[in-house]
C-alpha cells in the first residue's frame, strides 16, 4: 500500500507539473521566436536603411566594411544588392559579389518595395530565418538588404530553458516523493502492524498487538479495535483449550469406571440379559472412543501449524508395515503401488494419521480375501482403494460430516474419523475426496502439495511405531 500511495502523490504531482511546465515552456519557446524574428526584422530595416544611403551617395566601397563589422559583432550573414539585384557586397556567406540574385523570390518582392521575413532549410539541412528589407526611399528603389541568422541562436535557448524546466520538476518530483514516502508510511504503519498481527494470531498467539499510537485516526481506533477482538478471541480460545484438556481426564474415568461396573455384572445377570448387557458395554466403549474423537478434532481446530516438509513414501512404507499384520489377521491383503511421490507439504505427523485413519476405515469394510491398495499417483497423490461395499454418491458427499453414519452402517464408528483426516488434509494445504473404486469398494484419494526440489529441506524420518488408537468411521 505504500508504493500505491507514492504512486499516487507521484502521479497527481508529475499531472500538476505537466499542465504547468508544458504550457509554460510553449510559450516561451513562442515568444523567443517572436522576439528572434522581431529582432532579426528590425536589424535588417536598420542595415537597410544605412546601405540605401551608401548606395545614394555612392560609397559602395563602404558597404563590405558596414556589413562585415554587423557581421563580426551578431554572427548574421548579410548581402546587398542593387536595385538590378546584383550583389555590392556580402558578409558571412559564399555569395560573390556581382552574382545576380534577381530572380530568388525574397529579393524580387523587396525590389519591389516589400519585404519578407521567412524560415526556410539552408543547404546544410539547418533551419534559418532570413529578413529581405527594400532600399528605397519613398518609392525610389535603389537596392534590397537581406540578413539571415541560424534558428539554432533561438533553439538552443529555447531548449536550455526546456532542460531548466525539467530539472526543476525532477527537483520538485523528488521532494515531493520524499514527503509522500514520509506521509504514506505514517499512513501505513498501522495497516504494516496489524499486518504482523494477523499473522501471529493466525499461527495460534498473538505476540505483538498493533501499534495504536502512530497513524491517522481512523487506523489507530481500527488497531485498537482490532487488539480488543483479538484478546477477547484468544482468551475464549484458552478457555476452549483449556476445557479439551481438562474434559479429556474428567471423561474418561467416569467412562472407564462405568464400563467395568457393566462388566462386573455379567456373573450376577440371567444368561438372558448378556446379550443387553454386551450391547451396553459395547455403547460405553463407542461412547468413549467419540469423546476421544471429539476432544482430538477440538485440539487440532485450536492449533495452528505451519506445513513441513514430509517424505511421503517414507510414511506409506512405515504405516503399510505397521498395519499388514492387521490386516492380515482379517485375512486382507495390504499392497503399496506406483512410483516414488517424493516429498509433499503437510503439518507435523498429520501424514501418519491421515494414513491410519483411512487404512483403518477400509480394513473396517473390506471382506476376507480382498485387497487393500495404497497407490502413489502423480502430482502427490495418494489412493487408499478396498475392495468392500463401497457408498453412494449421496452418502460419499456426507461422509466429511460430523457425527454422520450411513444409514446401513453395521459398525461402532463415531462418524468423526473422516472430519478429523479432511481437517488433517486442509490443514496441510491439500484435499480430500471419495470417489466409486472400479469394480466396487471405495477410493479415498488424498491430493497434497509436492515439495519444489529447490526448496527441499532436510527431515527426520521417524521409526517405526505402533499403530495409533484411529479414531475412524465412516
Amino acid at each position: 500500500m505504500t508504493r500505491r500511495l507514492l504512486y499516487s502523490y507521484l502521479g497527481l504531482a508529475l499531472l500538476v507539473l505537466a499542465g504547468l511546465e508544458i504550457p509554460l515552456g510553449y510559450l516561451y519557446a513562442r515568444g523567443e521566436t517572436s522576439r528572434f524574428s522581431q529582432t532579426v526584422e528590425r536589424d535588417a530595416t536598420m542595415l537597410a536603411e544605412v546601405t540605401e544611403e551608401s548606395i545614394e551617395e555612392g560609397n559602395l566601397a563602404e558597404l563590405p566594411a558596414l556589413i562585415g563589422d554587423y557581421t563580426a559583432r551578431t554572427g548574421g550573414r548579410v548581402v546587398v544588392v542593387d536595385r538590378n539585384g546584383i550583389v555590392l557586397a556580402a558578409s558571412g556567406t559564399t555569395v560573390r559579389t556581382g552574382t545576380d540574385l534577381s530572380a530568388q523570390p525574397d529579393i524580387a518582392t523587396a525590389l519591389r518595395n516589400r519585404p519578407t521575413t521567412a524560415t526556410v532549410t539552408d543547404t546544410g539541412g539547418g533551419d534559418v530565418l532570413y529578413a529581405t528589407q527594400p532600399g528605397s526611399s519613398g518609392t525610389t528603389i535603389r537596392g534590397a538588404l537581406r540578413l539571415t541568422y541560424p534558428m539554432t541562436t533561438v533553439t538552443d535557448r529555447v531548449h536550455r530553458i526546456w532542460l531548466a524546466l525539467a530539472l526543476a520538476g525532477a527537483a520538485l518530483l523528488a521532494a515531493v516523493a520524499l514527503v509522500a514516502f514520509t506521509l504514506a508510511r505514517w499512513i501505513t504503519r498501522p495497516l504494516r502492524t496489524l499486518h504482523r498481527a494477523t499473522t501471529q494470531l493466525a499461527d495460534g498467539r498473538l505476540a505483538d498487538p498493533p501499534d495504536t499510537t502512530t497513524g491517522p485516526p481512523e487506523l489507530r481506533e481500527l488497531a485498537a479495535s482490532f487488539t480488543r477482538t483479538a484478546t477477547r478471541l484468544q482468551q475464549l480460545l484458552d478457555a476452549q483449550q483449556a476445557f479439551a484438556a481438562e474434559a479429556s481426564h474428567q471423561l474418561r474415568t467416569p467412562l472407564t469406571a462405568l464400563r467395568l461396573r457393566l462388566e462386573n455384572f455379567e456373573p450376577y445377570l440371567d444368561p438372558r440379559a448378556h446379550g443387553g448387557l454386551d450391547e451396553a458395554v459395547g455403547e460405553v466403549e463407542r461412547l468413549g472412543r467419540m469423546v476421544h474423537g471429539l476432544l482430538a478434532l477440538a485440539r487440532l481446530e485450536n492449533s495452528a501449524t505451519a506445513p513441513e516438509p514430509t517424505d511421503l513414501d517414507a510414511v506409506l512404507a512405515d504405516r503399510a508395515a505397521t498395519w499388514e499384520p492387521l490386516a492380515a489377521e482379517q485375512h486382507v491383503t495390504l499392497v503399496v503401488t506406483g512410483t516414488a511421490a517424493g516429498r509433499v507439504w503437510a503439518i507435523p505427523e498429520a501424514l501418519e494419521q491421515i494414513v491410519d485413519n483411512l487404512v483403518a476405515n477400509a480394513l473396517r469394510v473390506s471382506p476376507p480375501g480382498t485387497t487393500l491398495t495404497l497407490t502413489r499417483a502423480p502430482g502427490a497423490e495418494l489412493h487408499v482403494v478396498d475392495q468392500g461395499p463401497g457408498m453412494p454418491s449421496a452418502d460419499r458427499e456426507r461422509a466429511f460430516d460430523r457425527f454422520w453414519r450411513a444409514s446401513d452402517s453395521h459398525h461402532d464408528g463415531t462418524g468423526l474419523g473422516l472430519p478429523i483426516v479432511r481437517h488433517l488434509v486442509r490443514a496441510s494445504g491439500g484435499e480430500i475426496t471419495l470417489h466409486a473404486a472400479p469394480g466396487g469398494g471405495l477410493d479415498a484419494r488424498v491430493r497434497l502439495r509436492p515439495v519444489a526440489s529447490g526448496r527441499r529441506r532436510r527431515t527426520q524420518n521417524g521409526s517405526p511405531r505402533a499403530a495409533r488408537t484411529a479414531v475412524t468411521a465412516r
